[in-house]
């Protein structure tokens, strides 16, 4: 009599029922991980999940700037006129005090603006022997007064005639040396400079540069 192994019994590690269901399953053995794999698993979950924090965070600014963009965009057109309408408005109120300051100053001194043309044209009329000045008919006797003793500063050696003309006003003149001639209106020269300024405002419109400039964000 020969000794033989025992034999083994053989496990079915699923059995079926009659309907295809599962009766009884072996039970799988337990697969156990490392720590070091579990640690760099967990690193790139971590690593994964702020990639995508991070991504949907510039996705998210990348729109929110989009929408700045477009709102800016819509408004420009109002800011450009609100712009375009204070620069006018300051414009005018500036020239509205230049010209109540200087009728006050003309009121005060109305001799000074032909005074200042003669010291200005002395190299014109310093060969004149005549020069005749008309003037408003209340400034006839101030002005040939102020007039000869700019005339004496000047070296101008000629002779200097005020006469009173019809129809000046204010601190208008005239001069009159024969081969030339100049002459000054308060009022058409004020309203030159306001017709100059309109003309400025309505061709710059709203294409004007800024007021201010824009400075946008530093980057360090």
């Amino acid at each position: 009599m020969t000794d033989q192994a025992p034999h083994k019994r053989f496990v079915f590690d699923t059995v079926f029922g009659g309907e295809g269901d599962v009766i009884a399953a072996a039970p799988r053995p337990r697969r156990l991980i490392p720590v070091e794999e579990v640690e760099l698993i967990r690193e790139q979950a971590f690593r994964e999940g702020e990639a995508s924090v991070v991504a949907r965070a510039e996705e998210a600014a990348a729109q929110a700037l989009s929408r700045i963009a477009d709102d800016i965009g819509l408004a420009m057109p109002t800011l450009a006129a609100v712009a375009h309408g204070h620069r006018a408005g300051s414009a005018e109120l500036a020239l509205a005090a230049a010209g109540k300051i200087a009728g006050e100053a003309l009121t005060l001194f109305p001799e000074a603006p032909a005074v200042a043309a003669l010291q200005s044209l002395a190299r014109e009329v310093e060969a004149v022997p005549r020069l005749v000045v008309h003037a408003p008919s209340d400034l006839v006797v101030r002005l040939q007064g102020a007039l000869e003793k700019a005339a004496d500063a000047a070296g101008y050696p000629g002779q200097i005639v005020v006469k009173a003309a019809d129809g000046m006003s204010g601190a208008a003149f005239a001069f009159d040396w024969g081969d030339g001639r100049a002459a000054f209106d308060p009022e058409a020269a004020a309203a030159r400079i306001a017709d100059a300024l309109q003309t400025a405002l309505a061709a710059e419109g709203l294409h004007a540069e800024p007021l201010l400039p824009l400075e946008g964000p530093h980057h360090g």
